[in-house]
């Protein structure tokens, strides 16, 4: 009976050890390429691993935030992959550069025309974005991976705050602090000419110094050659008057 007992309990525990050491699914997920800065542009990367052994994935929708709508998406040409980019209207027009925007890009859609991603793979799909929001820290999308075996996974759970990560969480871009260069301020250009002049007149001053050095040095010389050929003179008239007397 405590031999059983015991088995049990070892069973059960082996079990639990199994459960905790088992790697957490990977998931689609949203990355930038150095950095995404609030109302900058970015490259981001949507990374969309293959999580089945027994089919390929065969297309990827992106489903872009409506209540942070981006008016320029770009995707970037990839071999075996055709791309498609849905605009609609704007409820509220966006304004770009004096411009007012009254449509945005609502979905990108992939669809492979080869192998797509196979087991045991991974892909990134980037997009030049932008510009990006400045009154919000990040931005949720909505990804839906397709197999080949018609299975259909929708990445699209947002993530609440204080629980633990959905099973099929939704892609999220954090935005980092904006800066002044994504806007083209002259900031930079004016550092780097106060920079210049600084240096410039440092350069003048050191030039200066350098110059009221040298004149010291050639007025001590002089004088002390003057001095020298006082001495020499000196000497000889002393040396006559010796001879003399």
């Amino acid at each position: 009976m405590k031999v059983s007992r015991l088995s049990v309990v070892g069973a059960a525990a082996g079990s639990a050890v199994l459960l905790l050491s088992a790697p957490a699914f990977a998931h689609v997920s949203v990355q930038p390429e150095g950095e995404a800065a609030k109302g900058g542009y970015a490259v981001i990367d949507f990374k969309v691993p293959n999580e089945r052994d027994n089919a390929s994935t065969t297309k990827l929708e992106v489903n872009f935030p409506t209540d942070h709508p981006l008016a320029s998406v770009m995707p970037q040409p990839m071999d075996g992959w055709k791309v498609e980019v849905t605009k609609s209207k704007l409820d509220k027009p966006l304004e770009m550069h004096g411009e007012k925007i009254t449509e945005a890009v609502t979905k990108v859609t992939w669809t492979a025309d080869g192998k797509g991603i196979e087991p045991g793979y991974f892909q990134k799909f980037p997009l030049s974005v932008g510009q990006l929001p400045e009154d919000t820290d990040e931005l949720v999308f909505k990804a839906i991976q397709t197999y080949s075996n018609k299975e259909v996974v929708r990445w699209i759970e947002p993530q609440q705050e204080g629980q633990e990560e959905p099973e099929n969480p939704a892609p999220v871009l954090e935005l980092s602090a904006a800066t002044d260069n994504h806007h083209g301020s002259s900031s930079d250009s004016t550092a780097a000419s106060d920079d210049a002049k600084s240096d410039s007149g440092a350069t003048e001053t050191t030039a200066a110094s350098a110059d009221s050095s040298d004149t010291t040095a050639r007025v001590l010389g002089i004088v002390g050659i003057a001095v020298g050929v006082a001495g020499v003179a000196f000497g000889v008239l002393a040396g006559r008057r010796r001879t003399s007397s």
